[in-house]
């Protein structure tokens, strides 16, 4: 488990594809953080902090290296075998900064990233966590699934962001059964440029810090 600090954001998600890049890049413009992906898998031309650096375009954000820079779109665990690695966690320090700092996971909590350790491994107990949800069949159980890990895990500082089309009944029921802060809701937009990322994190900014 990484070091303790209150002013570190970790992004994760219910799953794949759900929105935790849109979200970081959100999150680091809300509170000009910097921001680091611990480990990227594939992609790496184009990867999520040159999508992040691209949607905030704020040449004051620092964008910190990955640890693990995998080069198949897998899971991590798969994808650094193909690469002829094994991720340590021991190896995954975050970068030391006077500025709030933003984290990205890849996939769920329980991604694996060796045969012992998962994403939610890389989380500390003193990190303020968001996470990121998105509407499809079975995502309520997911969603609550995910919260409830993060409970039992002893992480107290949760929020939630919903991304894509509005369903009431499902974001409502999700809310009610959880004591997770809702953060926003992000709707589905034709772009994110940077003056829709600037748009979200003013609305999102007053619920982030008092996350």
């Amino acid at each position: 488990m990484m070091s303790k600090n209150s002013k570190h954001y970790f992004i994760t998600g219910i799953g794949t594809d759900v929105g935790k890049t849109v979200v970081s890049a959100i999150v680091v413009k809300a509170l000009q953080a910097d921001y680091c992906k611990p480990i990227q898998a594939g992609d790496l031309e184009y990867s999520d902090t040159h999508k992040v650096k691209a949607m905030v375009n704020d040449e004051t954000i620092h964008y910190h290296k990955n640890a693990y820079a995998l080069k198949t779109p897998m899971s991590p665990h798969a994808a650094a075998e193909i690469d002829g690695l094994q991720i340590d966690i021991n190896q995954i320090t975050r970068p030391k900064t006077s500025k709030p700092l933003v984290i990205e996971g890849a996939g769920g909590l329980l991604v694996p990233l060796n045969t012992t350790d998962t994403i939610a491994d890389l989380i500390s107990e003193d990190d303020k966590i968001i996470l990121v949800s998105r509407h499809y069949l079975g995502s309520i159980n997911h969603t609550l699934l995910s919260l409830d890990y993060l409970k039992q895990q002893g992480n107290k500082n949760i929020g939630i962001i919903f991304s894509g089309d509005q369903h009431p009944t499902t974001e409502n029921i999700i809310l009610s059964k959880t004591s997770a802060k809702f953060i926003g809701r992000i709707n589905e937009e034709k772009e994110f440029t940077p003056h829709v990322i600037k748009d979200y994190a003013d609305k999102f900014r007053e619920n982030l810090i008092n996350l």
